[in-house]
């Protein structure tokens, strides 16, 4: 995908290396809450620090190498239908850019295209929204063809939007073809017909990705592994925890969005028994939609997943907003976050407390509903991982049989069969019979009781 300059049009390819390092002035024009408001009122909505979200935000803009100037925070009591902020707020951040110097004001904020375009105007320096930040950003760290299908895909949905009257040189009429002439197009019909047809090519493209997904899938449905998912804000520690669990060495780094391109390993529960582990992107507040959309390909791994962990990292100022973010994302994916049988939450970082602040928090996961734990990690030093393991096993065998079996030690081939198909429990030899407990995937039950004559003693 060719880089993506800040005003949505596509640049001329960079020199090798080259790297953005404009200086930058963050502003977040954040709504003073009011007592009465629909907000305040909102069971599911958890008031943000405004600090954090600030952070946050200039920590998007150093993502993607820019080099923060100044970060500011612009409370406003009302959003103005022309520049989102009013037109005093506008003055002083116009002073504040110009004293210094700045090439780019990020406005943590979604601007509709004419706020974009005026604020652009008043300030005498290009203007980036929320969303068009996290599209960069999915433009620099995408490195699968797939990645890179679905983050083009929404910023040309993003760029289209924008294609209305925003520069001059698309003002421009070209001639007009045919035997009748005609008055031809205009620069901005034609540009806004060329992005149609990429995205319909684009979209036709990732039809043929969805395909492939669904044949890996369906040849995974056939062994006995069953899929478990990691969800969770970006930077909880997600790609640390699932080095953790598998062994594997995907990046993860101190930083938003390290990780964007879906991972599936292996993982080998407490009994032996093997599951898949797919670390996906993390999720942000206010994920533009187009995102969502476009990588509802990718996040159909955890739309399949028989067990989803969703990762917290406990030790964040905002732990409880970021929770509130993600299950707004699981619920427009058509997941219930409520769903105590599916969903697992992993509070990671403990390591970052003290001991007595460490106490306490075990005290309030230990006071949860037993049908909603929270299982307490930290990925980096290795802690609770081994309880962590213990419950994904016990979710899993929710849905298996578990037989009693006494097997000839004469019958290699059925031997060998469950330990193929099954997890094996036990195994034990007694006057030249294994006994053995093994439990086996519902796909499987129908086999182990005709070909071993056996009777499940209990269903998990």
């Amino acid at each position: 995908m060719e880089p993506r300059n800040f005003d949505g049009e596509a640049d001329r390819p960079r020199s090798a290396g080259a790297k953005q390092t404009g200086r930058v002035l963050v502003v977040g024009p954040y709504l003073r809450a009011r007592a009465g408001s629909a907000d305040a009122q909102s069971e599911s909505h958890v008031q943000r620090d405004a600090e954090a979200r600030l952070d946050e935000a200039a920590g998007l803009a150093r993502a993607i190498d820019l080099v923060i100037a100044d970060a500011i925070i612009a409370p406003i009591n009302q959003i103005r239908p022309a520049t989102y902020i009013g037109k005093g707020k506008v003055e002083e951040i116009a002073a504040l850019a110009k004293s210094l110097d700045v090439e780019l004001v990020v406005m943590d904020c979604a601007l509709a295209p004419i706020q974009q375009r005026n604020l652009e105007k008043e300030l005498q320096a290009k203007v980036l929204d929320r969303t068009g930040l996290i599209l960069e950003i999915f433009g620099r760290r995408a490195k699968t063809k797939e990645g890179s299908l679905q983050v083009e895909l929404a910023h040309l949905n993003y760029q289209r939007s924008r294609l209305v009257r925003s520069w001059t040189h698309l003002e421009r009429q070209r001639g007009g073809f045919g035997f009748m002439g005609g008055p031809g197009e205009t620069q901005i019909e034609a540009d806004r017909r060329l992005i149609q047809e990429r995205i319909t090519k684009l979209e036709s493209e990732l039809k043929k990705v969805q395909a492939t997904r669904r044949l890996h899938r369906a040849g995974r449905q056939r062994v006995p592994y069953r899929v478990v998912a990691l969800v969770g804000y970006t930077n909880a520690g997600k790609s640390t925890l699932f080095n953790r669990l598998t062994r594997a060495d995907v990046q993860a780094a101190d930083m938003l969005f390290a990780t964007l391109d879906p991972t599936l390993r292996a993982l080998t529960l407490p009994h032996g028994g093997k599951a898949m582990l797919s670390d996906t992107v993390g999720f942000i507040s206010n994920l533009p939609t187009q995102l969502v959309a476009a990588f509802r390909a990718t996040l159909e791994e955890v739309l399949e997943a028989d067990v989803i962990l969703h990762v917290r990292d406990i030790s964040h100022e905002d732990a409880e907003a970021q929770q509130s973010d993600v299950d707004a994302v699981l619920r427009q994916l058509g997941i219930n976050p409520d769903d105590s049988g599916r969903i697992i939450e992993v509070w990671n970082k403990i390591d970052r407390y003290e001991p007595d602040k460490r106490e306490a928090l075990l005290n309030i996961a230990a006071r949860r509903p037993e049908d909603h734990p929270a299982m307490l990690v930290s990925a980096v030093s290795g802690e609770g991982i081994d309880a962590l393991l213990a419950a994904i096993e016990e979710r899993l065998a929710a849905k298996r049989t578990t037989f009693d079996l006494s097997i000839d030690a004469s019958d290699g081939a059925g031997i060998s069969w469950l330990h193929r198909n099954s997890e094996v429990l036990a195994k034990e030899l007694h006057d030249g019979r294994f006994d053995m407990t093994v439990r086996v995937d519902e796909t499987k039950r129908d086999i182990v009781v005709s070909r071993f004559d056996a009777v499940p003693h209990h269903a998990m």
